[in-house]
């Protein structure tokens, strides 16, 4: 039976011919199988993530709100199969129950773990907060540099995508929308 990473090996190995690409070239010994386990085993690992199931863990409690900023990730676009990264803010309003910061870390990594637009994780994070958290109301910014922007030839290197997403009360109140958007400098 051919396993994921022997099936992924094998479509790079077309995918390098196909390309012209001399596969002899000793820089190239076991390229395919390296790309395949790179893929499979991070890019795009949160596929066989729940997000209900990182969220599931929680402890009674409320605060006024919870912030955690600077979040780093990298995620993979689905119209041009190139990397991204960046920065992820997350705050909400816990109702009653609490999760800790690490679950919330996770959940960034599980969304973005996939080939998914920053729009998607930055619209999905709010959402599953106020779902499995009960929560009041929810935030997400996100700011990533785009290689599908910084390689083409118009070459807009540096370039910053910034994307929000606000759900329940953090749509509805200002205060915590610069909370998330105008995070603090660093210690």
């Amino acid at each position: 039976m051919t396993t994921r990473h022997e099936k992924f090996a094998e479509a790079v190995t077309h995918l390098l011919q196909a390309a012209g690409v001399d596969l002899a070239d000793p820089e190239l010994k076991g390229t395919p199988q390296k790309v395949a386990e790179l893929w499979l085993d991070d890019l795009l690992k949160g596929t066989s993530e729940d997000p209900a199931e990182i969220l599931q863990k929680t402890v009674p409690g409320t605060s006024d709100a919870v912030f955690v900023f600077d979040l780093s990730f990298h995620s993979m676009c689905p119209h041009h199969l190139l990397p991204y990264r960046g920065r992820v803010h997350v705050g909400y309003l816990p109702k009653d129950k609490l999760v800790g910061f690490g679950r919330l870390a996770r959940l960034v990594t599980c969304l973005s773990r996939r080939l998914t637009l920053q729009e998607n994780i930055c619209e999905e994070i709010p959402q599953l907060l106020i779902e499995h958290l009960d929560a009041r109301g929810a935030g997400c910014v996100i700011e990533a540099e785009q290689l599908c922007l910084a390689l083409p030839d118009d070459r807009h290197e540096g370039s910053l995508v910034l994307t929000s997403s606000f759900a329940g009360e953090f749509a509805e109140r200002s205060e915590l929308r610069q909370r998330l958007l105008n995070r603090p400098k660093k210690i």
